[in-house]
């Protein structure tokens, strides 16, 4: 099969989003504590994190399970709160956001790909990409304009009308990411992406978020496995809900080139 991602990725479809003012961080987590009363018991899901994430880096959260690393995530995407501790956001300290204000952020601010896809069944890659956009109220010829082009950049130019239950595995995915990027968000989260794809379609997804990094897109991927990590600038490793390790990826390989000593699969 063709490569997945076009080798120049065209201004005018992946358009480099608003950078905090002052070159500030996109993300910076202060003392951030998460605990949870499950009836007599307080799970400390998350003891003190502190974080920054700078604009355009590509970092891959790890961990096992119950290391704090998914109510991290959930933190990040503004799907919950912390218990203290501060979350800003491009300058926002959307800690205290209420939850109307929280999914105004979401919208335009984070795009969302989960292990699941969670695409619409009985409607059209097209249409899939498109509802973010409704909610953002886009006019409706710029809506059909915008998911086209996202659909071309991630390789799905001839499958647009095709039904979820039509494409791969892969190609779910990758209509996914075109959903998550419909809205020029500023940060791309990926909650385990690959986790229900194949070795090579693995490596194909990340070969997509690498090209959509080096267009300036801030990406923050969530993956238990080690060989997709790599793929990323730089590895945080939590357990016990604290970082136990936060380092840059030296000489990460590029999954472009990896592709090409791994064997062809058919999609269609």
């Amino acid at each position: 099969m063709a490569t997945l991602v076009q080798n120049e990725l065209n201004a005018d479809v992946m358009m480099k989003p608003e950078r905090p003012a002052n070159g500030s961080a996109v993300i910076q987590v202060q003392d951030v504590h998460k605990s949870y009363d499950l009836g007599e018991t307080k799970v400390h899901a998350l003891r003190g994190v502190d974080m920054k994430i700078e604009p355009g880096e590509f970092v891959a959260i790890m961990g096992s399970s119950g290391s704090g690393k998914s109510t991290f995530m959930n933190i990040l995407g503004c799907l919950d709160k912390p218990t203290s501790g501060k979350y800003i956001l491009e300058g926002t300290d959307v800690s205290s956001l209420d939850k109307k204000q929280l999914a105004a952020i979401r919208n335009r601010k984070l795009g969302f790909v989960f292990q699941g896809f969670n695409l619409l069944s009985r409607t059209t890659a097209l249409e899939n990409v498109e509802l973010p956009t409704l909610y953002a109220q886009t006019e409706k010829s710029m809506r059909q304009a915008r998911s086209k082009e996202v659909l071309e950049l991630v390789g799905l130019g001839d499958r647009m009308g095709h039904f979820p239950s039509q494409l791969s595995g892969g190609q779910q995915q990758r209509v996914a990411i075109a959903r998550a990027l419909v809205n020029k968000p500023a940060i791309l989260l990926a909650d385990e992406p690959t986790g229900n794809l194949d070795s090579r379609t693995s490596v194909e997804i990340m070969q997509i978020f690498q090209d959509l990094n080096d267009s300036g897109l801030t990406i923050v991927l969530v993956t238990h496995e080690p060989d997709i990590a790599q793929f990323a600038k730089r590895t945080v490793v939590f357990r016990d809900g604290k970082i136990r390790h936060d380092d840059p990826v030296s000489n990460h390989p590029r999954a472009a080139e990896v592709l090409k000593s791994m064997p062809t699969v058919d999609e269609d």
